[in-house]
């Protein structure tokens, strides 16, 4: 049977939440993959860890003993009230050890504080593992969830994340151009085959000169890269597999993190080795005009469906429809605009039906596209910031079909 305090999910928290002289906030897990934990902590840890705010409004940090020099000296570094750092030895059960498991071990301290406290209730985000639920419940503490914690606090940026995300994006530009130039200036056999460096140029082979370079500039593609051409550019999102032609459009699609401040760059662009087909360079003109009408959307207040609905009306003008979820024979619309982006590839909010309105200082990245099996796929995509004086476009490269 789960403990009836297991978890109270609801989205209004006046209506059931207890007092708030009770209330704990809590962010734990895993730093170097949980982006809401490592945002507070500063530090990517791979030891289980937590961030909490008590109802005194102490802010308490709990990390492994051998981390604790380094999270003190990180919270100084980042607020000038840092609060406390503790390791999980601090707070041990009344009646027994700490379990050898360092993630049990870190919950169950978590939950001796919190009663030492006088909490009650602890709200939790969407990332707040199961197994701190359960330790919380197993002392008779109420988790709720919160669904805005950890979301709305992200998506306006800082201007140090703004500027750490427009150097993410600056140098995966250096590398989109070479790899660009090196499809462009590639040599063709007779089957219409490139060739490069002399051997066949494969997206295999230009994903792996992508990750080379982005290692030397410090950062990684854990989440891969696209390089497509037909027939797999008809799918928007496959990554691309064997040789490259010239003659139609390869989408290039890049997004690494930079290691050191772990912000994500994202950009697109389509290539044409040769000439292009007359229907491909009506397909990438509708993209970079639909592109051109979603940024101009791009205003505090104004929603992100605003954004979505002025791209898909020009790309319908042009005579394109949406099929979202079909592959189709003909070029159609295939996904949303957009979406946001910061210490991860995707965050709320999409640039897409149902979306809501931005904030000022929001990222997000405008890529509209078009896709059909019959003449491959075209997208282009840029890093927009949203002002109250109009977008700010994080990106300086041509958004041509011609990387010559």
């Amino acid at each position: 049977m789960i403990p009836p305090a297991l978890i109270l999910v609801d989205s209004d928290q006046t209506s059931t939440s207890p007092s708030s002289s009770a209330t704990a906030t809590l962010f734990a897990g895993l730093a170097d993959r949980n982006a809401n934990l490592f945002r507070r902590l500063g530090l990517p840890l791979g030891d289980p860890a937590a961030w909490l705010e008590l109802p005194s409004g102490r802010v308490v940090r709990i990390v492994r003993d051998l981390e604790m020099d380094r999270a003190r000296a990180r919270a100084h570094e980042m607020s000038a009230n840092p609060g406390a750092v503790h390791c999980p030895a601090d707070f041990k059960p009344e009646d027994g050890e700490l379990s050898s498991d360092r993630e049990t071990a870190v919950a169950q301290s978590i939950a001796v504080l919190m009663k030492q406290e006088g909490v009650t209730n602890v709200i939790g985000d969407r990332s707040l593992p199961l197994i701190y639920v359960y330790q919380l419940a197993e002392v008779g503490i109420r988790v709720q969830y919160d669904a805005a914690l950890g979301v709305i606090d992200r998506r306006p940026k800082s201007a140090s994340e703004i500027e750490a995300l427009a150097h993410a994006q600056h140098v995966t530009e250096q590398v989109m151009f070479e790899v660009c130039h090196r499809i462009a200036t590639a040599t063709v056999d007779d089957d219409g085959q490139l060739f490069q460096d002399g051997g066949l140029l494969t997206s295999e082979r230009l994903v792996n000169y992508a990750r080379r370079g982005f290692m030397e500039r410090g950062f990684t593609m854990s989440h891969g890269a696209i390089v497509a051409c037909p027939p797999h550019s008809a799918d928007c999102h496959h990554a691309g597999t064997g040789p490259l032609y010239s003659g139609v459009p390869i989408i290039v699609d890049l997004f690494p993190r930079d290691e050191l401040t772990r912000y994500h760059g994202d950009c697109t662009r389509t290539v044409v080795h040769g000439t292009p087909s007359d229907e491909v360079i009506r397909m990438h003109a509708a993209v970079v005009k639909a592109k051109a009408a979603a940024e101009a959307e791009l205003y505090p207040g104004r929603t992100a469906e605003a954004v979505h609905l002025a791209s898909d009306r020009e790309l319908i003008a042009a005579g394109y429809q949406s099929h979202r979820g079909q592959l189709t024979e003909a070029p159609s619309i295939q996904h949303g605009t957009g979406h946001g982006i910061g210490l991860e590839i995707h965050e709320p909010i999409l640039l897409d039906f149902g979306g809501e309105a931005m904030l000022e200082g929001e990222v997000f990245t405008v890529e509209p596209g078009l896709y059909g099996k019959r003449d491959g796929g075209v997208r282009v995509e840029d890093m927009l910031v949203v002002t109250q004086n109009g977008p700010r476009n994080l990106n300086q490269l041509p958004q041509g079909l011609n990387w010559e």
